[in-house]
């Protein structure tokens, strides 16, 4: 059987980029011996980022991204605006009677993720 063990994310600078990200999750740094690569570990341990420094593709495509989860997603995206990520937009869809709405961000490097509400 497959786990999934960590989302490895393609970086100019894997510290500023790892710490945002720490910050934003309320997560918990891991240092890896012998590597310039940074890693970051969420709460409760079970979804772990690698930061790479290594060329990425395009950033604007979003063919894989990060969807958080909130209660409080205006509130959130303050706290991420305020932490360095950029608003792109704020989209709603209507599907069998309730509206889901989601804020499209990027974190500080370009890569884009979305804050939706519960």
């Amino acid at each position: 059987m497959l786990e999934l063990d960590h989302i490895t994310v393609a970086c100019d600078e894997p510290n500023s980029l790892a710490t945002f990200w720490e910050r934003a999750v309320d997560g918990d740094r891991i240092e890896l011996p012998g590597s310039g690569d940074e890693e970051m570990v969420d709460p409760d341990g079970s979804v772990k980022m690698l930061f790479k420094p290594m060329p990425k593709t395009s950033t604007h495509q979003m063919p894989l991204h990060l969807d958080l989860g909130t209660e409080e997603r205006e509130a959130e995206v303050e706290r991420l605006r305020s932490l360095g990520a950029t608003v792109r937009e704020t989209k709603s869809e209507d599907a069998g009677g309730h509206t889901a709405t989601w804020t499209v961000m990027e974190d500080p490097e370009g890569n884009g993720f979305c804050v939706f509400e519960w």
